[in-house]
């Protein structure tokens, strides 16, 4: 007889390849005696996740993997690898070992016994801690938390939190409508919820991480805000689109800087001084989406100059729809500031969606790595499968 499993953990990585022989061990060792599998969701990392994990799944079935190529970002490969699972009880953690693994049967027990929709592994409750959490990351956790307030329907001690269980049903109420961008898919989840959450905490002690670099950065809290701000709005503005525009906004004050240096400070003609500072505008605005708007989809190289001139191409054209259609709202006798906003709202959805497709359109698949130098693959004894 084939019973069900009574967990499954799910593990996105990218460049974690020194952590997957331990974080396997320290789950193995933590589960015991309970029916489980890991799912590691790779992004198709260069330094060869995706291939030492390959070789612990040949040797044990309840390990798999589900290797990304072309797709990237956190919350959407935690969205992929909850779906691969048929487990009734889904946990969510990183691989850089700095979640504790040995709560996960206490998270297990807690959801169950309280009938829960999700339990949350926190840093800020009874047992828990923030470990050595530099200053800089402690003040994003606590922003955060005041942030989550306005979306989330339950009191959250740690929304920044990327260690939780929740129930397969509570997780297909809201999957689609999941927002999927970025880092944060706990508060994803619990805003996204049309109902209260029936949710629970335990507290851990956050581990300080052995290998590898972090992938929290000033970026992601940038990212959060705006997706507190989506969700405000009903995702009426998608988060991407509104950091695109966001960005636009910074274009027009470099435009305006440049103009005006050419203009009073070098006195080169208007014609002249109005074609440098656009393109000054749109190289500046090109470099910073490249760094934060599309970074799950970060040009480099010899493609970042392809990309720019694409950019050049989509903006230009942008540039002549939104004075052609405001002008055209100006004579329809619309006031100039409503003219302009049409003109300006029309430029920048023409420039977001063409440098979707164009510019940063979908990664192209790498070459296959094979293992790096080094690994030694520990299978040790396999359990059957019941």
């Amino acid at each position: 007889m084939n019973w069900p499993i009574d967990i499954a953990v799910v593990l996105p990585t990218y460049n974690e390849w020194q952590n997957v022989p331990e974080m396997i061990a320290r789950v193995r060792s933590a589960l015991e005696g309970l029916r489980w599998e890991m799912i590691f969701v790779d992004d198709d990392s260069p330094d060869g996740t995706s291939e030492v994990v390959r070789e612990y799944a040949r040797w044990d079935r309840r390990i798999r993997l589900v290797q990304r190529v072309g797709r990237r970002g956190l919350s959407s490969a935690c969205i992929e690898g909850m779906l691969a699972s048929s487990a009734n009880y889904i946990a969510v953690m990183d691989a850089d070992q700095q979640h504790d693994e040995t709560i996960l049967p206490k998270m297990l027990e807690r959801l169950r016994a309280d009938a829960l929709d999700i339990v949350v592994a926190t840093r800020n409750a009874d047992g828990g801690s923030m470990g050595q959490f530099s200053a800089k990351r402690v003040l994003l956790s606590r922003l955060g938390r005041r942030f989550s307030r306005s979306v989330c329907h339950c009191e959250l001690s740690d929304p920044m939190s990327g260690f939780f269980l929740l129930h397969r049903s509570f997780f297909m109420e809201v999957v689609r409508r999941l927002q999927g961008e970025g880092f944060k898919i706990l508060v994803d989840i619990l805003a996204t919820s049309k109902r209260p959450v029936r949710m629970g905490e335990i507290g851990y002690c956050f581990r300080t991480r052995k290998h590898g670099q972090s992938k929290l950065e000033l970026l992601t809290a940038v990212e959060y805000v705006f997706l507190i701000a989506n969700k405000i709005t009903g995702g009426a503005v998608p988060t991407r689109f509104a950091v695109f525009a966001l960005i636009g906004a910074t274009g027009l004050v470099v435009h305006l800087a440049c103009l005006a240096l050419l203009l009073y400070g070098l006195h080169y003609g208007f014609v002249v001084s109005q074609t440098v500072a656009t393109f000054v505008a749109m190289t500046e605005n090109f470099f910073l989406n490249n760094l934060i708007t599309y970074r799950d989809q970060r040009l480099r190289g010899a493609s970042m100059v392809s990309g720019l001139v694409s950019f050049w191409l989509a903006c230009s054209f942008g540039a002549w729809a939104n004075v052609s259609f405001a002008r055209s709202l100006l004579h329809l006798g619309l006031p100039w500031y409503c003219a302009g906003f049409g003109g300006v709202v029309l430029s920048s959805v023409w420039n977001y969606s063409v440098s979707n497709l164009l510019t940063w359109k979908r990664l192209q698949p790498r070459r296959a790595d094979g293992l790096p130098d080094n690994v030694e693959v520990l299978t040790g004894e396999v359990e059957p499968l019941p």
